[in-house]
């Protein structure tokens, strides 16, 4: 579990679904005990010497009815069946996951000619070679995305995307891809080039919880 420090005071911290009551526990057994509040997306802990933790379940709502601490982690620990959609300027993945099993993955790479310091018509041409390079990067990810999740998303929970938002961005306007951004899902996946190792590491920033803390006045 690693910790960065938060917009506005406190900090953020991801914590793995099969570590959250341990987490839980840690925090009443360092700060006393706490009262649970919050809705279908946030459960609050508000401990008695002024700590607070705002856990944010991965894959919201949250289900109404039961203690809510105990409602959160059930829910996080769930195994749902996830797609994700990585895209960066040089290649691409999609994976079918279920709970942090990878079930279906195609990984690919496409060359995308890196910028040049030339001027005049050669730096034009080299524009619209390399325009026409990274749209056909991107089409190939779009093929690839629907050809790996398409055959799962009757059951699918939400689609993850992640590696570089333009490059996401520009995707959704190809209307194939309508059925997998309906399920589109946070958090957007901030990884390196997708390859094969980086697709299976995926789950750890999906799955997990993030909770905010702020340390006692």
């Amino acid at each position: 579990m690693k910790a960065r420090p938060a917009k506005g005071g406190g900090r953020w911290v991801a914590v793995p679904p099969e570590r959250l009551q341990r987490w839980i526990d840690g925090f009443a057994d360092r700060h006393g005990p706490f009262e649970s509040t919050g809705d279908d997306h946030v459960v609050r802990l508000a401990a008695a010497d002024g700590a607070l933790a705002e856990c944010h379940a991965p894959f919201p709502p949250l289900p109404q009815g039961a203690p809510r601490v105990a409602t959160l982690v059930t829910h996080a620990r769930a195994e749902r069946l996830v797609g994700v959609v990585l895209v960066r300027l040089g290649g691409y993945a999609a994976g079918v996951f279920h709970g942090s099993r990878l079930i279906a993955s195609k990984v690919d790479s496409r060359y995308v000619q890196g910028r040049t310091a030339a001027g005049g018509w050669s730096q034009q041409r080299f524009a619209r070679r390399r325009q026409n390079q990274a749209g056909q990067t991107y089409q190939a990810a779009a093929d690839t995305a629907l050809r790996v999740l398409s055959p799962h998303l009757d059951g699918m929970a939400a689609v993850v995307f992640g590696g570089d938002r333009k490059a996401v961005d520009l995707m959704r306007a190809e209307r194939r891809l309508a059925p997998l951004f309906a399920l589109e899902t946070e958090p957007f996946l901030t990884v390196p080039d997708p390859r094969l190792v980086v697709l299976q590491e995926t789950p750890a920033q999906f799955r997990a919880v993030r909770i905010h803390v702020t340390d006692p006045p």
